[in-house]
């Protein structure tokens, strides 16, 4: 794909193809016979859908950083670098996008980091980007940079990290239950809810609760936890202690699930593993925990990307700079034939969609901005104005 100066991690900006980060992605996606047997059978379109979420989710990042700079908003939250972790998974569930029915599609509760997730499930760019903008036409009206939209599947995520735990277990206890009332069994291939934590919200007390719930009660649901080796400013080594160089990987098995530890950077281990996860909720075999071991390129937000650069040595930026989801993607596809003229097809038909989605925020931005009095709509309870 093309390279931004102005946006991009100067690790992408020099990134060319190097044969053992090449022969390492391509080692992963054969490991494990059963993973390797799921990726064996994606077909081209599959592959190329695959390959349109990690540009998409890429450049959605690279227009919100753009509009940072131009004053138009004042930060954002953004998963450069980690954009596998999200669309793999993603793309193992039922989605609207592909034209499953909203009341039969599976549901996700991405962090806002996961932004990818809402545009893989079928909500429109355009509204990522006037939540940003606090729209009166946005998905929250204005109120919340917290985005998601249920027509889509998408739950938007609560501001306290580790919070979405219990909330998404409860969402899954209620695919139990109606599956089961209508005499199902467990989840017999009903609905499926997903989630994804940081390394750092591992440490809230609601997500160790959720977890515990959510495996008592075997409901269908998958949570990854996304290790990108920092929680805010806060290196992994100085909040975790783990026993192994997948410091969570004895997690699931402490809390009686199944699970595993994917490539967080390779999209087709991550979409194999979870597709084994997703079959296995569907049969009503209870919850994964699936761990995705990556990196975050930048800043917890794009207001700290100096400090983020502080914050680790520069050899580790450069290690997991060769490592780009994307350019690797691109060398694995290649490598099986796929015409890159097919690729740049598709790099042009997204950065289309993504600027039409930008002209739309603005528009917004200038015509459709909150009246005062909508403060008041859409609230549990509100006391009169003219009251004392």
């Amino acid at each position: 794909m093309k390279r931004y100066a102005a946006f991009d991690p100067p690790e992408y900006l020099s990134w060319n193809r190097t044969e053992d980060a090449v022969r390492e992605y391509g080692g992963v996606c054969t490991r494990d016979e059963s993973r390797r047997a799921i990726i064996d059978a994606l077909d081209e379109a599959q592959l190329l859908g695959l390959y349109r979420g990690l540009l998409r989710t890429r450049l959605t990042d690279i227009a919100l950083k753009r509009f940072v700079r131009q004053g138009v908003i004042s930060k954002a939250w953004l998963g450069t670098g980690e954009e596998a972790a999200t669309v793999g998974p993603v793309h193992a569930l039922r989605r609207p996008l592909t034209g499953v029915p909203a009341d039969q599609a599976d549901v996700v509760a991405p962090m806002i980091r996961n932004s990818g997730a809402c545009a893989e499930m079928g909500m429109p760019i355009a509204d990522i980007f006037r939540s940003y903008m606090a729209t009166a036409d946005a998905p929250t009206r204005g109120r919340d940079g917290h985005y998601g939209d249920m027509s889509f599947g998408v739950l938007p995520p609560i501001s306290h990290v580790g919070d979405m735990v219990p909330v998404v277990a409860g969402v899954a206890l209620s695919f139990k239950m109606h599956a089961s009332a209508n005499g199902n069994g467990a989840s017999a291939g009903g609905r499926v809810a997903m989630t994804w934590i940081g390394d750092g919200s591992t440490k809230a007390g609601a997500t160790h609760e959720g977890f515990n719930f959510a495996a008592v009660q075997k409901v269908p649901v998958v949570f990854i936890i996304q290790n990108n080796q920092v929680a805010l400013g806060t290196r992994l080594d100085q909040h975790h202690l783990g026993a192994s160089t997948t410091q969570f990987a004895d997690w699931p098995q402490a809390y009686g699930m199944w699970g595993g530890v994917f490539d967080g950077n390779n999209v087709l281990d991550a979409y194999a593993l979870t597709t084994h996860a997703v079959e296995r909720c569907r049969r009503g075999d209870g919850p994964a925990m699936l761990i995705a071991e990556t990196f975050r390129m930048g800043g917890h937000a794009t207001h700290d990307e100096a400090e983020a650069r502080r914050t680790f040595d520069a050899e580790l930026f450069g290690k997991w700079g060769r490592r780009d989801p994307i350019g690797l993607f691109e060398e694995y596809l290649s490598d099986r034939k796929i015409d890159r003229a097919a690729l740049e097809t598709i790099e042009a038909e997204v950065e289309a969609e993504v600027e039409g989605a930008q002209a739309d925020a603005l528009g917004s931005r200038q015509n459709a901005m909150p009246k005062p009095e909508s403060a008041l709509e859409h609230v549990y309870a509100r006391r009169s104005l003219t009251e004392d």
